[in-house]
């Protein structure tokens, strides 16, 4: 019948090139199923032809289906262990000039947040960080770059206090970190992959995606990595078959192209 979550599916990849097919089909029905609830309609068919002919309607599905959790310095640990071991690493291997790709980058906390483990290094004006994610409205908050109080809870008092000031109540993050990020469009699943790079950071996004798209994008991300780039991905996010796949373990978190 055309009111299935099958027909959803294929209505949802034809308008919006996201194929729902590499999500995890109970976490994500149950999500859309919310959101349709929430407005009040009925059925898979009228909720197509609601976001077909209303923009917010359909700038709203996106940002709901995408899951944007974002903090700066998300688990400190691990940010601490990029900081004081990876990247002097990758300067001394490869010099100065470090490609990064924050992928699936959300409002925009985790490419800040490589700026300034960065900046304790390097200097800002040789830093550049690729960030791209699916929803351009997550994309244009990061590009605003306003945070609340415990979005930033986690930043180093040196840098809070050296690239933050204080708006209402939020936080606005200073011009020179935003102007080392360039923010893009990109979607996991279908874009091209950009190429040459030394370090990927992408972190608690693939946990919704199904084994087999989860596998794929690893795959990916080997191939476009430079020998001996590195992959940060979260800790619930391990690769098992990361010898097969052709990275080495530096940590559950770390994984470095052979």
């Amino acid at each position: 019948m055309a009111h299935d979550y099958e027909y959803f599916k294929r209505e949802i990849l034809a308008l919006t090139t996201i194929d729902l097919n590499a999500y995890k089909e109970n976490q994500m029905k149950r999500r859309i199923d919310t959101l349709i609830s929430k407005r009040k309609i009925v059925g898979y068919e009228k909720y197509v032809a609601a976001i077909r002919a209303d923009k917010a309607l359909f700038e709203e599905f996106i940002t709901h289906i995408t899951i944007n959790v974002s903090e700066f310095y998300r688990n400190p640990e691990q940010w601490k262990m990029l900081e004081d071991t990876v990247i002097p690493d990758l300067v001394k291997k490869f010099g100065r000039n470090i490609k990064v790709w924050s992928a699936a980058c959300s409002t925009g906390d985790e490419p800040y947040s490589l700026v300034m483990a960065f900046s304790r290094h390097l200097p800002l004006n040789q830093i550049r960080i690729l960030a791209t994610d699916l929803d351009k409205q997550v994309i244009a908050k990061a590009k605003t770059g306003l945070y609340t109080e415990k979005s930033i809870a986690a930043v180093p008092a040196d840098l809070k206090k050296k690239f933050f000031v204080k708006v209402g109540p939020s936080y606005k993050i200073s011009d020179e970190i935003k102007a080392r990020v360039d923010f893009k469009e990109h979607n996991l699943l279908k874009d091209t992959y950009p190429t040459d790079y030394h370090l990927i950071v992408c972190r608690n996004v693939l946990i919704y995606f199904t084994e087999e798209a989860k596998a794929e994008v690893f795959r990916k991300f080997q191939k476009v990595l430079v020998k001996k780039g590195i992959l940060f991905i979260g800790n619930t996010e391990q690769i098992i078959t990361y010898k097969e796949m052709g990275y080495d373990r530096l940590s559950s978190f770390y994984y470095v192209k052979l």
